[in-house]
């Protein structure tokens, strides 16, 4: 499936930014389902420094500055992604016993497993308490496959928390969602990998976009579109793979990845800081059409 993706962030200050340094995280991730044809990044006012690279993740990164002094700053990423559907369907019983991808975790005994294992423990954004684990537990008992038992887990968040924007921030520690039983999908996200890492699992957090369809008979609204989030779960010889607790689903030709990291500060779209500015507004757009 191809897509052709726009996503405009503005910002509008009350008084004037004499300097701005962003870093942006807007360009699709290259991975063996994804690759990105064509790619874009228009600003208003145009930056005095331009430059592009990789952060720790290996996901791309913008890095730029604008000297001129602004009152308003106007971001917009345009992308022509390509996605392969999964190659089979994945059996989630046949995968090996979460003790055991547990154990090969904590060996770390190769530099495969090595990478995997920094995705064990807690992050800035997402923490576990014993609540927290003892939820995990229900989903991971005995010698249960790993993947079923995170598919199990994948569904419990999904049935027993309610989507609800207005409750929370991407700053929302995940004991908080965990009480109040809702949040948007950074939340679940969030809370999903706290669930993994306090059993010793490598989890991590994945930035990107998820196609939407309109009510039938209803046109597809421009700018209606919004980022999404979700997770991986490192499975031994089955590797990473996603998990939606969102959408209950395991992610294929409608999610599309930007980029993944221990929690959302590792892959936020925009971030950095000014001078000057006073109190500012923050509009995002973003459309995702099948090209």
């Amino acid at each position: 499936m191809m897509y052709d993706i726009r996503h405009r962030t503005t910002f509008t200050y009350e008084d004037v930014v004499s300097v701005s340094h962003h870093v942006l995280h807007l360009s699709p991730r290259r991975h063996p389902r994804q690759r990105a044809l064509e790619t874009a990044m228009l600003i208003d006012p145009s930056p005095a420094v331009d430059s592009q690279g990789s952060d720790y993740f290996g996901n791309p990164v913008h890095y730029l500055t604008v000297q001129e002094p602004h009152d308003q700053l106007v971001v917009e990423a345009r992308s022509r992604i390509d996605v392969q559907p999964l190659p089979a369907s994945i059996d989630l019983g046949a995968s090996e016993r979460w003790v055991e991808t547990r154990e090969s975790l904590a060996a770390a005994a190769d530099d495969t497993m090595l990478q995997a294992f920094q995705f064990v423990f807690d992050s800035p954004y997402s923490v576990a308490d014993e609540d927290v684990r003892d939820y995990a537990l229900q989903s991971f008992v005995g010698d249960r496959p790993v993947l079923e038992a995170a598919m199990d887990l994948t569904s419990r968040i999904y049935g027993e928390f309610e989507y609800r924007g207005g409750v929370s921030d991407v700053s929302t520690p995940v004991r908080d969602v965990f009480d109040m039983r809702k949040g948007v999908c950074q939340d679940f996200a969030h809370l999903e990998i706290a669930c993994l890492r306090s059993l010793g699992l490598a989890a991590r957090y994945v930035s990107g976009y998820l196609r939407t369809r309109p009510p039938e008979g209803k046109e597809k609204l421009v700018g209606a579109d919004a980022s999404h989030a979700w997770l991986s779960v490192w499975c031994g010889s089955n590797g990473w793979v996603d998990f939606d607790p969102t959408n209950n689903v395991i992610p294929n030709v409608e999610h599309i990845t930007i980029g993944w990291g221990r929690d959302y500060g590792d892959v936020s779209p925009i971030n950095g800081f000014i001078v000057g500015g006073g109190a500012h507004q923050v509009a995002v757009a973003v459309d995702v059409n099948p090209a």
